[in-house]
């Protein structure tokens, strides 16, 4: 089989220069069987240049190439080169190619996914062609700044229904066609196809819909009006903010299985993981956190749908802004208050998730080799543009943007972007199209702001001083990096009456780098003194000694639950960079988290303090007492919540009790019952989680994982029964599991991950022990069978990153440095190497 090509920049460019391409007519019949689906598509484009002949190329990887013609004239389909159909001698003016293919569907994520569901038997399918993986699904020009429109024909099973783009219609016999779309770019072509269960409304003279496989109508129907109350209110909002009207004919959201990423911004029909269409209790945070990556997504229909960019170096148009803008809409919306239902709304509770869930992915990222500028100068190629879909182009570009908007102001950013939607409406465009537009609003110099924030790699650390003197006090901040920073700074004060609330005394503005010495403030030396209090900015925080003595001591007493977040940002910071003992921290979680309120703080320092202190900063020695510790606060917080009034809380302890379990007997004796005294009863997803630790313990066997998967065989009954026995601390249990992930190519996306999440256990290490070495050599082998999707799960999930030891990161850096991983995989693996690094690095600094 010849190798697939990743398209460069260089030739996106040659093609762009060469190539008009108008409309694509696209038929594609999903009843020829479960393997493989038919497709034939007929595009229509003009060839620019004004020569005598010109070569260009179309992508296309068929499972069969049955025939293409050219104006008429048959081409050999032969001449297929891995996904490259050459087109030779094109003259200058108008052409039609028309290409029959059929083609494979995917188990991974990738192209055209089909799912059968086994709770009911039911089969779905939908796409998902980013960055470029149409060409699995039909035959395109694959780059971005290609615009074209579309007309889509689809045959279905009679009792299926089609969404696409555009509204559908039925035409009988399973023929379904959807309206024709406006110009887009390839990737953004969507197709689901499946007898949904869907809810449908209208707003603003628009159909809106809801859709989800039929086994799922109850979960999503308790949730229709919750999902449609945010997209009105999300709809409504980005109305006022900008000038463009919404550029498409419906607004439809389907939650699809098997689905890798949180979702994808189709126009006309947003894809989301149906993980969202919640089958279990979840925490207000959770719903939150649903609600804003509706917000997100819609954010897209103008920037990266109406707008788009014109190469893959500037995802960040994309991705950060409408992560900025789905943050920021849901603090400003108004959800329910009507039919008495009272008003609800998030405010800064938004930001507070985003500091503590989103900035430390973004600080993570941007501290690793793999690095990059929020907008680099030059990708090279679609391979090497999907490794940049992380945490710097979502967080910390999304941080760059408030800290832009911080800087210029709300009514100067909004003026910006409603310039750029008017200049490069149903186009494309780039970084200095985007700074230009900015530009035409403000005085200010955006551009070299842009060069600032957007083209340099790292986190900057802001260092505070504080030098009291009878009467003043002056605050001095020291900058290590590079970048222009505007900050509130946050005073508190102990309150004198019970002294452990604090009190704030004041905020203010300053900017980093100062003009000039810093100005003393009246009045005595402060409890705390917050850099950055509100997250305004992006920068790791260190604060002068009596301050973080303070926050050891006091944390809990702090009034606001965003300055709480910067504050616990700071501590993890401290952590990972080796300047606070992990137990120091842990200490400080047991302290203080009892008295915490903030859901997402609770969730966020729990799961750093599990997933990072207790099983990889700490050595193996000293990981029952993080583990007691843990179990003992969660203990605490399930105590405080026996009066039924913080669910949410009482959630989230419960789980990481079980998570931590050092001994079977409490959580056995919950499965049993099935329910924790007090509450919650126990549903499929604590039941699973239950099973799993009890697994990992060695305290189940076989026998009750079939008892739990006949009592949930939904599909994610299925990935819960295939992490317990992946996790089961057996010999054959581990050989069976590792065949599965490595030795055949039968298990999807999500049954991948989920064997991959069962198999390491910290508590198992001696059993593992001989699979270490083995991942390297098994793992590049699956990521070059099975593809990008399936090289990100083995990369993140199956690396064994319980091993922290000198041999292991000894093997790694042999495989990057000999084995030629392919690029999914080997920044993945540069990743993990790198946070393995540093765990050793954390681990050395206590025993020094």
């Amino acid at each position: 089989m010849a190798c697939m090509s990743v398209l460069t920049r260089d030739e996106a460019q040659n093609r762009a220069q060469l190539l008009d391409v108008h409309r694509y007519t696209i038929e594609l019949d999903l009843t020829t069987g479960d393997e493989t689906f038919d497709s034939r598509t007929l595009i229509r484009f003009a060839v620019l240049e004004d020569r005598d002949a010109t070569d260009t190329f179309v992508e296309v990887k068929p499972a069969e190439l049955r025939s293409v013609t050219l104006d008429g004239q048959p081409l050999d389909p032969g001449t297929l080169d891995g996904n490259r159909l050459p087109l030779k001698n094109l003259t200058a003016g108008e052409h039609e190619l028309l290409v029959d293919a059929r083609m494979r569907y995917s188990r991974t994520g990738e192209g055209m996914h089909r799912f059968t569901d086994p709770t009911d038997g039911e089969t779905y399918v939908y796409t998902q062609l980013f960055l470029d993986d149409v060409q699995r699904v039909f035959a395109a020009f694959d780059q971005p700044d290609l615009k074209a429109v579309f007309d889509l024909t689809v045959t279905a099973p009679e009792h299926w229904t089609v969404l696409a783009n555009g509204i559908t219609e039925h035409l009988g016999d399973g023929r379904w066609r959807a309206a024709t779309t406006p110009l887009i770019s390839t990737y953004l072509v969507a197709v689901a196809a499946g007898p949904w269960h869907s809810v449908r409304t209208e707003h603003r003279g628009l159909p809106f819909g809801l859709h989800c496989r039929r086994s799922l109508a109850p979960h999503l129907d308790a949730d229709a009006e919750e999902l449609l109350d945010v997209t009105r209110a999300c709809f409504d909002r980005y109305h006022e903010k900008f000038e463009e009207p919404y550029p498409f004919d419906s607004y439809d959201q389907a939650f699809v299985p098997e689905f890798n990423a949180g979702a994808m911004e189709n126009p006309g029909l947003v894809t989301f993981r149906d993980e969202f269409v919640f089958r279990s209790a979840v925490t207000d945070t959770e719903r939150q956190t649903r609600a804003m990556v509706v917000a997100h997504e819609m954010a897209h229909m103008w920037f990266g749908d109406l707008v788009t960019l014109t190469w893959w170096d500037d995802i960040w148009l994309n991705e950060s802004f409408a992560e900025y803008m789905g943050y920021q809409t849901l603090t400003e919306v108004t959800l329910g208050g009507s039919g008495g239902t009272p008003p609800r709304t998030w405010g800064s509770d938004t930001w507070t998730d985003f500091g503590v869930a989103r900035k430390a992915w973004g600080y993570d990222a941007d501290q690793r080799p793999s690095t990059h500028p929020v907008a680099p100068e030059h990708v090279e190629d679609t391979a090497s543009a999907l490794l940049n879909f992380d945490g710097i182009s979502y967080a910390k570009g999304a941080s760059a943007l408030r800290q832009l908007v911080t800087w210029l102001g709300e009514k100067d950013f909004l003026a910006g972007i409603n310039i750029h939607f008017q200049r490069h409406r149903f186009a494309n465009a780039t970084l200095a199209d985007f700074i230009d537009s900015l530009a035409a609003a403000t005085e200010r110099d955006v551009h070299a702001w842009a060069d600032a924030w957007l083209r340099t790699t790292g986190v900057d650390t802001l260092t505070a001083s504080v030098d009291a003197r009878p009467g003043q006090w002056t605050l001095t901040l020291d900058r290590d990096g590079s970048r222009p920073h505007r900050v509130t700074v946050g005073v508190y004060d102990r309150d004198l009456g019970d002294g452990r609330t604090l009190v704030l005394r004041e905020r203010y503005e300053t900017d980093v780098p100062q003009d000039g010495a810093p100005e003393p403030r009246p009045g005595t030396r402060p409890a705390l003194v917050l850099p950055n209090d509100l997250d305004l900015t992006y920068a790791k925080i260190r604060l002068d000694a009596t301050s973080l003595e303070t926050v050891l001591r006091g944390l809990s007493g702090i009034p606001d639950a965003l300055t709480r977040a910067v504050v616990w940002n700071a501590l993890r910071d401290m952590v990972r960079d080796g300047e606070l003992a992990p137990t120091d921290y842990l200490a400080t979680a047991a302290a203080h988290l009892p008295a915490e309120t903030d859901l997402a703080l609770v969730q966020g320092v729990l799961a750093f303090a599990s997933g990072h202190i207790a099983d990889r900063y700490l050595t193996p020695a000293r990981r029952p007492e993080a583990l007691a510790l843990l179990t003992e606060l969660c203990r605490d917080l399930i105590r405080r919540t026996e009066d039924g009034d913080h669910p949410g809380l009482r959630l989230i302890a419960v789980r990481h009790r079980i998570d931590t379990a050092a001994h079977p007997d409490t959580i056995a004796a919950w499965l049993a019952d099935g329910t924790v005294p007090g509450g919650p009863e126990l549903d499929p997803e604590l039941r699973w989680r239950v099973l799993a630790r009890l697994a990992v313990l060695g305290a189940t066997d076989e026998a009750a994982i079939a008892a739990e998967l006949e009592r949930d065989p939904s599909a994610t009954g299925r990935e819960g029964a295939a992490h317990c026995r992946a996790a089961l601390p057996d010999e054959a249990a581990k050989a069976r599991a590792w065949e599965a992930m490595f030795g055949s190519d039968d298990l999807s996306n999500y049954l991948f991950t989920a064997t991959a999440q069962g198999f390491w256990q910290p508590e198992q290490a001696d059993i593992v022990r001989p699979y270490v070495a083995r991942y390297y050599k098994d793992a590049v082998a699956v990521a070059a069978r099975r593809g990008p999707a399936i090289a990100e799960a083995a990369g993140r999930w199956a690396f064994p990153a319980h091993a922290v030891d000198a041999e292991n990161l000894k093997l790694g850096e042999k495989c990057l440095r000999k084995a030629d991983p392919i690029p999914a995989l080997r920044r993945k693996l540069a990743d993990q190497l790198d946070d393995l690094a540093r765990a050793l690095r954390v681990q050395g600094a206590q025993q020094a």
